[in-house]
């Protein structure tokens, strides 16, 4: 092990045990779905992430359900969904549709952009072995 790589692992475990548990496994699992990627590119099978969703509690503001389904859908790419994400928490705090309701939308977001993500994923390596032909 080198002398570079010995350093970036001690700087990786120092941040890993700074986070709080939610943001150590949202960080898990980027950091699986990184290693998958890598893999595929040798030709070893890839797996699908699946969402590790956290139940809805009884009480929950917008924001709170925001990184909640976040952490859940650690492998969606949040920019994708940022402008219905933001729109949402919008009609929250200006226009007072209730936290519930928009929670419930906020729900349905993540499962799309979930749908979208597999099936992407799926896509992908029959592409790859299109071309290979």
């Amino acid at each position: 092990m080198n002398i570079v790589h010995q350093s970036a692992e001690k700087r990786l475990r120092a941040l890993f045990s700074s986070l709080s548990d939610a943001d150590r496994q949202t960080l898990l699992a980027f950091a699986e779905f990184l290693a998958a990627r890598d893999t595929h590119t040798s030709d070893a099978p890839l797996e699908l992430p699946l969402p590790q969703i956290t139940p809805r509690p009884a009480q929950e503001s917008v924001v709170a359900a925001i990184k909640r389904l976040s952490t859940s859908y650690a492998m969606l790419d949040k920019a994708k969904m940022l402008n219905e994400t933001a729109g949402l928490m919008g009609q929250h705090i200006m226009q007072g549709r209730e936290a519930a309701d928009i929670i419930d939308e906020l729900e349905t977001i993540f499962a799309k952009h979930y749908d979208i993500f597999c099936q992407a994923f799926h896509a992908k390596p029959a592409q790859d072995s299109n071309k290979a032909e």
